[in-house]
């Protein structure tokens, strides 16, 4: 019998699908986030139902664009990859600005830590893109406050994510180790998680490359919230 999954024009057909849902589902989030911007919060009434539709929406729209690049192989030759001097004020100021309607609408406060004229080397998309989903997997597990953090650590740029949640369990922090050895956890149906973000997020920051040296993330509990840490680390 042929091998149907091998087929090249599947796997475009399955790539244009998802490019499409992603599409829609960013005009549903967009219309979510102007909706709620421009209401109340009350406690009673449709409000909390549309923060839990937004939260729904971007988590989805996150996994969509974390297929794509990855069906676009990142870091090779046929993806973009744009590595530039970053001002990482402006960058905290980016993810800030993509998350403040979400984190509002659902009660959670977002803290902020980072020197203010620092520039660092990195690709601005695809590390907003980390940060925006470990963001949204942190509003999961976090109580009410998020704080991202970013600092140079020796010759290594250190951006963590942490929550005040009850920190990451033994699977998950197992997950995020196994991530940079290229592996993923799984699917697990008991969380809706498939392992998606942290594969994509250790792919995008071993393609930072400094003097032969990769980037790494890691998982952790403890930090600054003593929750969940996210931390990705680059070159």
């Amino acid at each position: 019998m042929e091998d149907q999954t091998s087929s090249p024009e599947l796997f475009l057909f399955l790539a244009a699908t998802v490019h499409d849902m992603k599409n829609s589902v960013s005009v549903v989030s967009g219309t979510l986030e102007s909706l709620l911007a421009a209401s109340p919060a009350p406690a009673e009434g449709p409000y909390p139902q549309m923060a839990q539709m937004l939260y729904q929406t971007k988590r989805l729209n996150d996994n969509l664009i974390q297929l794509l690049a990855l069906y676009k192989q990142v870091g090779k030759p046929g993806y973009p990859f744009d590595v530039r001097p970053q001002l990482l004020g402006q960058l905290v100021e980016q993810v800030v600005a993509q998350e403040k309607v979400l984190l509002a609408s659902r009660g959670i406060a977002l803290q902020t830590s980072f020197p203010a004229e620092l520039i660092w080397c990195l690709d601005e998309d695809l590390i907003i893109g980390v940060l925006g989903h470990a963001i949204n997997n942190a509003i999961r597990y976090t109580r009410d406050t998020i704080r991202l953090s970013v600092e140079q650590v020796g010759a290594l740029l250190e951006i963590r994510v942490e929550d005040n949640g009850g920190g990451f369990s033994p699977a998950l922090l197992a997950a995020g180790a196994a991530a940079m050895d290229g592996v993923t956890s799984g699917v697990n149906f008991a969380t809706n998680s498939t392992g998606l973000g942290l594969y994509f997020a250790s792919e995008v920051a071993k393609m930072h490359k400094h003097r032969e040296r990769g980037g790494s993330i890691a998982l952790e509990n403890g930090g600054a919230l003593g929750g969940g840490c996210f931390i990705l680390r680059l070159p």
